[in-house]
């Protein structure tokens, strides 16, 4: 289920949240899904269990998940047009160190303005 560089410079509990994000923005995990256990994912992988729980707390804090005592960790049902601005959000925010808001959107219009001139052809 997971692809995770053991050896890389990224946390491996990041790259876990990181993967799970993904799968639940591409509709692979859908609301009330149950997540593998932590012991379940820890043994898979050759991790420690606190990693696995360090991110589905992380992931619980941000309200992407849910744990039900005794029974496992769930995916949330989502809001899609807030976890799509979401999305946008950090995608966009490292881009704000280095662009201003005006060659952002620039940008931006120049992407859509493509798009409409490859539709009229």
């Amino acid at each position: 289920m997971f692809l995770l560089n053991l050896q890389g410079k990224e946390p491996i509990y990041e790259q876990i949240k990181t993967q799970i994000l993904q799968f639940i923005e591409a509709g692979l995990l859908q609301g009330d899904s149950k997540l593998p256990s932590v012991r379940q994912l820890a043994e898979e992988y050759g991790i420690n269990p606190n990693t696995v729980a360090k991110a589905y707390q992380s992931l619980e804090k941000d309200g992407y998940v849910y744990n039900l005592p005794k029974k496992g960790v769930y995916v949330a049902k989502l809001d899609t047009d807030s976890s799509r601005q979401e999305q946008l959000k950090r995608y966009l925010l490292p881009l704000k160190e280095t662009y201003t808001r005006q060659e952002l959107e620039k940008a931006i219009s120049f992407i859509y303005e493509e798009d409409n001139d490859v539709s009229s052809k």
